[in-house]
């Protein structure tokens, strides 16, 4: 039976920790890292990185330092440079442009994001209106947006209304990998509602990784007095999981790193439970942990979820992974 939390005050060293399961790093974000760290390995720095590898500012001061240079405009990487997209992926004109500039490019796009980049293209192929319902300026829209002309953006159910296509009209829609999955759901319906003649993906875009974190934040938030999610504030997926936690009823606060814990958060709690974003690293977790036993906590315990064991190759050209330390 799964205890149930208690409003009662916490005494010191009264706090309990549970710890969501799966968590951190998903095959996409472990990939497009070790391709910058193998990149680096096999051709020294600079090696330049268009935009964050991940969303992580942790994962990026790292990389910086080992010598991988982040820039918003291909532009700023020099002629014949090494260049790595991002996992977010980018839109074709930004290929084009890295190829005009003869740049070695090695792209880490999560392949799971290129699957929606392929299916719309087949859609504009198929003569289709084209929506992604997605979040306004992030790099995978923007990127998604960019594989094709006249893709229209919808990031709630009420901008499905101020869609300019017929009601008779077929329209297709993907969505960003990384959204709340009811959300998306919500949007989903509103698209039915309008267009009857929906064509939809011919699988879900939301990532497995996505989706399987925010099920374990639904098994774990009923237990706990407060939810704690690591992640960088420019995390979609570390957002979305604080977001879920909260629709349950339960206090839910987004921390960098341990650092940005605060004790007033756990003011009464008794049980506290602890998750991460899909590019926020386990040793994050693990400091904030520590941090929770310097604030009382008395046990930590792994609660039951997905195993996840998909991994992705690297691309040609950089050989086996190397493990990392």
């Amino acid at each position: 039976m799964n205890p149930t939390p208690s409003n009662e005050a916490s005494e010191a060293g009264a706090l309990d920790v549970l710890l969501a399961s799966p968590r951190g790093f998903c095959a996409g974000v472990d990939r497009a890292i070790d391709i910058v760290e193998r990149a680096l390995e096999l051709f020294g720095a600079p090696i330049y990185v268009r935009h964050e590898i991940v969303h992580n500012t942790t994962v990026v001061q790292s990389l910086r330092a080992k010598g991988a240079v982040f820039v918003d405009e291909i532009d700023d990487v020099p002629p014949g440079a090494t260049l790595v997209f991002s996992a977010h992926g980018v839109s074709q004109a930004v290929r084009e442009q890295a190829q005009a500039r003869g740049l070695k490019v090695f792209d880490a796009t999560c392949p799971l994001v290129t699957k929606v980049h392929v299916e719309v293209a087949r859609m504009r192929r198929d003569g289709l209106h084209l929506v992604m319902i997605g979040h306004a300026g992030h790099p995978e829209v923007e990127g998604t947006m960019g594989q094709a002309d006249g893709v229209h953006l919808v990031q709630s159910e009420a901008d499905v209304a101020h869609l300019p296509f017929p009601q008779g009209d077929e329209v297709a829609y993907v969505t960003q990998t990384t959204l709340s999955v009811d959300d998306a759901a919500a949007v989903v319906v509103a698209l039915r509602a309008r267009y009857p003649r929906l064509r939809e993906p011919k699988r879900q875009d939301i990532c497995y990784a996505t989706q399987n974190r925010q099920d374990a934040v639904k098994f774990m938030a009923p237990q706990v007095d407060v939810v704690i999610v690591v992640g960088s504030p420019s995390s979609s997926n570390s957002n979305r999981l604080r977001e879920v936690a909260a629709r349950l009823g339960r206090p839910a606060y987004m921390v960098d790193t341990a650092a940005d814990l605060r004790a007033e958060w756990l003011q009464g709690a008794q049980r506290v439970g602890v998750t991460a974003g899909a590019s926020a690293p386990e040793r994050l977790v693990q400091q904030v942990i520590d941090r929770l036993r310097e604030l009382g906590a008395r046990t930590v315990r792994n609660l039951e979820g997905v195993d996840e064991t998909l991994r992705f190759p690297l691309p040609k050209g950089l050989g086996p992974k190397t493990p990392r330390n």
